[in-house]
Formats: structure tokens, sequence, C-alpha cells
């Protein structure tokens, strides 16, 4: 006589059958939502510019070669990338999107200060996933931190650490042109050997050397007095018309000095904002959003402009210490007014050219070649940090006025600004014209 199995063991037989086995699906809001976490742990830990552009372009690469395993429409930055070697392949089923963020956040973590801050966020999503769906999650999980760890090795011989031990910047007080540290923390020069660190795309550091600034002179009628005095007057204006000048509020708007000292007495504190890259990142997010971008899709467009926005900050770092050109602050100071003081807190390194220029112009020619030249969009990356939403046409138009605010904000020449947004372009343009990252892509030069 067959034994009937009672109704309530049937049920929980049926339950554990299908237990997590729901697909589990990687939208394009949970990888802005990691690049959000990583930029929220760079604030906390105040990498310099330089720095926070690593952060950015390894983890991005990392994410985009298993998309371009897995989806036929992209093609491997291997033989295009400085020294990239494939991936390896996964020996078993995985969930390439879901081994991409694994893989991202992994590299993020390997590559910031504060690791346990990313620990805390990927446990979350780890429990969540492995919940849903444990042989999908842990199939990707293990492929996904092999590709981590294959692109951890790769990263390990950029140069990075090597330049950690390499000397401070000699200042030169015997020449009058030279850079001097400036009020009030006066720091010393920040990653004087950036320029040793191995590019992705460009060449070598020096492949898109600037023409010369000025030559140092403050007698009257010479080109480099007269932008010293264009600065100074354009301070005096702008700053005569208080919060209601809109040249003040383009300078606070592209600050993203990522350590701006505060004195208070006694006491001397920091105020920590976003990096130039990582405002460039947020607006890769606002466009990628725009258009309701896929997850393919925008780790394409964050790996594209990461690298255009790191290779930016590589050749510029070559230019600066190596014209060591010193700051409108320390001139003015020295010859016209002693008690005069930039808009915006002076950045502890060359002036020569300017970074914000170089990487927003490197930065908009990446954009432009994804989503095209005319694309408006309403810039709220500042928004946390109690500055206004501004609006743009086109990410050129917003390339051109960062550039510009570097005068506002009494940091830059004229001539830092206007070449540094060309070597950016041109550097940009090289990349979009080298990189065939979607299959059949056809190449074409920017503005």
């Amino acid at each position: 006589m067959k034994k009937l199995i009672p109704l309530f063991l049937v049920i929980a037989l049926i339950v554990s059958c299908n237990k997590n086995e729901d697909p589990i699906v990687i939208s394009a809001d949970e990888l802005h939502k990691a690049i959000d976490k990583v930029t929220e742990v760079m604030i906390h830990d105040i990498f310099s510019p330089p720095v926070a552009s690593r952060i950015y372009a390894y983890p991005n690469i990392a994410a985009y070669e298993i998309i371009a395993l897995h989806q036929t429409g992209y093609k491997s930055l291997v033989g295009q990338v400085t020294d990239l070697t494939p991936i390896p392949k996964p020996d078993k089923p995985v969930n390439y999107q879901l081994a991409a963020l694994i893989a991202h956040l992994d590299l993020s973590k390997h590559l910031i200060f504060s690791e346990d801050k990313i620990e805390v966020y990927r446990d979350s999503l780890y429990g969540h996933w492995e919940q849903k769906n444990k042989s999908d999650f842990l199939n990707s999980k293990e492929y996904g931190l092999r590709v981590s760890n294959h692109i951890a090795a790769w990263l390990d011989k950029d140069n990075y650490k090597q330049t950690r031990t390499m000397p401070k910047f000699t200042i030169n007080t015997d020449d009058a042109s030279r850079w001097q540290p400036t009020p009030p923390s006066y720091m010393d020069g920040i990653e004087p050997h950036w320029s040793k660190i191995r590019p992705f795309v460009i060449d070598s550091a020096n492949q898109f050397v600037p023409a010369p600034p000025p030559a140092f002179s403050m007698e009257e009628g010479s080109d480099f007095y007269n932008e010293v005095m264009e600065v100074y007057h354009i301070n005096k204006e702008i700053t005569a018309k208080g919060d209601t000048s809109e040249e003040v509020a383009i300078a606070q708007f592209w600050d993203c000095n990522p350590y701006v000292s505060v004195t208070r007495g006694h006491l001397m504190f920091a105020t920590k904002k976003i990096t130039p890259g990582a405002h460039w990142l947020g607006i890769t997010k606002i466009a990628c959003q725009k258009t309701a971008s896929d997850f393919d899709k925008t780790v394409m467009a964050y790996t594209k402009t990461s690298m255009a926005i790191a290779d930016g900050f590589i050749s510029c770092w070559d230019e600066k210490y190596r014209s060591n050109l010193i700051r409108p602050e320390t001139v003015i100071n020295q010859y016209i007014d002693d008690s005069w003081q930039p808009l915006l807190q002076t950045p502890p390194f060359p002036e020569y050219t300017s970074g914000h220029s170089v990487v927003s112009g490197a930065a908009a020619t990446a954009l432009t070649s994804i989503f095209g030249d005319e694309f408006d969009f309403d810039d709220d990356t500042e928004v946390p940090f109690g500055l206004p939403i501004r609006s743009f046409t086109s990410f050129y138009q917003a390339a051109n006025e960062a550039a510009m605010s570097r005068m506002y904000g009494g940091i830059h020449y004229r001539a830092a600004v206007e070449v540094g947004i060309k070597q950016g372009k041109d550097l940009g343009n090289f990349i979009v014209n080298t990189l065939e990252m979607k299959k059949n892509e056809s190449l074409a030069t920017a503005e």
C-alpha cells in the first residue's frame, strides 16, 4: 500500500526546488550607484585629481572587458590599451553583467583606502543576489573576482607604486617664474612624477605637449604681464558684484577642489569636494540616464570617458612640471597687491596648463563621440555640495565653461585655459579615433 505524502510536504518540496532560481537582472542604475559609492569614499579619503582618475579607470575597464567578452556588439580593448592582456574566460555559465559589476566593486575596493566602506555596500548586494539565485551569484562572483585579479596584476605595473617613493618636488626660489607653494596651507607640489604613470591610450605623456606659456616678464605691456593684469581685474570686477555675479557662480560650480583648507583661529580643517574627473563622470551618468542607456552601453560610456580623463591628467601633469609656472596669486601678491586673494583657493601644483581645461576637453570629446554634439543636459552634479543646477546645450559648452571658470576663480591665466582646452580636445580626438569599442564603429574627429 502506497503512503500518501502530506500536502504541506509537497508544497515545501516545490518551494525548495524553486528557491534561489529567480534571474538576477543587473540594471545600469546599479552601476551608477556603485560609482557614486566609490566617489563618496574618495571624497572621504581625499584623493588628488590625478590619483582619483586612475581609481575610476581600472574598475571600468574590468567591467567593460567582461561585457565585451559576452556582448558581440562590443570589442575588447586588448591591443588598443597599453599592455592589457585578454581576461580569463569563464569555465561555467555566468551572468556577465553581474560578474562585471562584481569585478568593478572588487577592483574599486582594491584602489581606495577605506575598504570597509566599499565592503559594507558590497556585502549588502551580495546578500541580495545570493538570496535571489545562489548558483548564478556564486558562479558570477568567482568569475568577476578572477577578472578583477587579472586587471589588478596589470595595473600593478603602471609605475604608480614606484612614484610613491620618488623625491618631493624641489622648489626653485632663484627663478621668479617658477611655482611656489600658496596659502593657506603652503602644500608641496602634488604628484610631480605623474607623467611617469603608464598611459591608457595615448602613446606617451608628452604626445600632446602644448605650446609653451608666455615668457615670464613683469614688464608692462609684455604678454605675461597682460595676462596677470587680466586675472587681477576680472577678479576685482566679479567680486564687486557679489553673489549676483554669473562668473562667481561659474567659478564655484566648477571648483572641484578635493581639499580646501579652512582656517578658523588656530584651527585648520578641510572642506571636501569631488575632483574634476568625478564631475565629468557625473555628467556621464546624466547622459546615460537621459538616453535610458542599458547596462552595457553605460559601462562603455564610463570606460571611454574615464580613460580620456586619466590620460588627460597624465598629459597635463607632464606639462605642469615641465613649464613649472608661477600661479597668479603669488605674482599678484609679490608685484601688484599684497592683499589680493583669488576667488577660489589655489591648488597645490604649477599653473600651466589648466587641469580642468585639459580634462574637460578630453571628457567632452569622449562623451560627444557617444551621445552626439547637440546634447542638452541639466548638470546636478554639484547639488550635494549646495550648488544649483546648471544647464548646457552640449558637452563642449560645459567644457568651455569649466575652462573659463579657472580664470574667474583667479587661479589660472588665459593661456593655460585656452591652450589647455585645445590640449584636451586634441587628446580626446586621438582617443576617439584610436579606440574601436563598438564593432564596425566609424571613426570621426569631434569638433
